[in-house]
């Protein structure tokens, strides 16, 4: 099921029962604007949201076994947590590393990653069904306005090309088009800078309406979540002790667009 065909039904099945986005938010353990986000299509209950949505409506399981992505392959297990807070998030500030984060990935990008970076290698259908998911993920960002969205991406991330030249180029293009819409904000942490406190591993910060923030911190075949106060908040401090040694948003356009010339993107 289409995720947009399963928001209509969720809307369906809780007008039936005769409550409001409110009402099943608060007996479902949710947030109003998640089921909102839900019911127009543009985001994907985790499994336990599934579960309890089931349990208040009484539908029996459906919303868990139809659950979209279900049919796809799943995401790491260390990710499977941070993707469903993802999802939920109101705010989302990413720190690349080595890749463009997913929700900001290109079809053809994400695909040259999960070629060329997993092992055991996957093949071209599990890969095609891994690639959906990236993707799926990424609609969160048809809402206009929320979640917020910065990224700080390392400049070696624009300046190795994964997937090749084109690949690139349309990569870096779909960042640009995305500032340039108003819709997320990049900062460039240029090379010149040498090093920093992040650079050794990569790492997604969330705040969220109903609950306090996390941090998400991957490395090779791990990734962890992370909720202590203090930590949090020691990793913000270091997100934004970067953020101000980065390059300005407008000097970062310009950069990204210097650099997707150089791969041979012509205005």
């Amino acid at each position: 099921m289409g995720t947009t065909a399963y928001g209509d039904w969720l809307r369906q099945q809780r007008e039936a029962a005769g409550m409001t986005q409110q009402q099943l938010a608060d007996a479902a353990i949710m947030t109003r604007s998640h089921i909102t986000h839900i019911e127009a299509g543009r985001r994907v209950p985790s499994k336990e949201d599934a579960r309890r949505l089931d349990e208040v409506l009484n539908t029996r399981g459906a919303l868990c076994s139809f659950r979209p992505g279900n049919d796809r392959r799943p995401v790491a297990a260390h990710f499977e947590t941070a993707m469903a807070l993802e999802q939920q998030a109101s705010v989302i500030r990413e720190f690349a590393l080595s890749f463009v984060p997913g929700i900001l990935q290109t079809e053809a990008y994400a695909d040259a990653v999960l070629r060329d970076a997993a092992y055991p290698p996957l093949g071209k259908e599990e890969r095609a069904r891994a690639v959906a998911t990236r993707l799926d993920r990424a609609r969160i960002l048809t809402d206009p306005v929320s979640p917020v969205v910065w990224a700080l991406i390392d400049e070696a991330v624009l300046r190795r090309p994964v997937g090749g030249p084109e690949v690139m180029a349309d990569q870096i293009m779909h960042l640009v088009r995305l500032v340039e819409g108003e819709r997320v904000r990049v900062h460039v942490v240029p090379l010149t800078l040498g090093g920093h406190p992040l650079m050794v591993s990569m790492l997604s910060l969330m705040w969220f309406e109903d609950q306090p923030p996390v941090v998400y911190v991957e490395a090779l075949h791990t990734g962890t979540v992370h909720d202590e106060p203090a930590l949090v908040e020691r990793f913000q401090a270091t997100y934004h002790l970067v953020l101000g040694d980065s390059l300005p948003q407008k000097e970062s356009l310009a950069l990204m667009r210097s650099i997707a010339k150089d791969y041979g993107h012509h205005e």
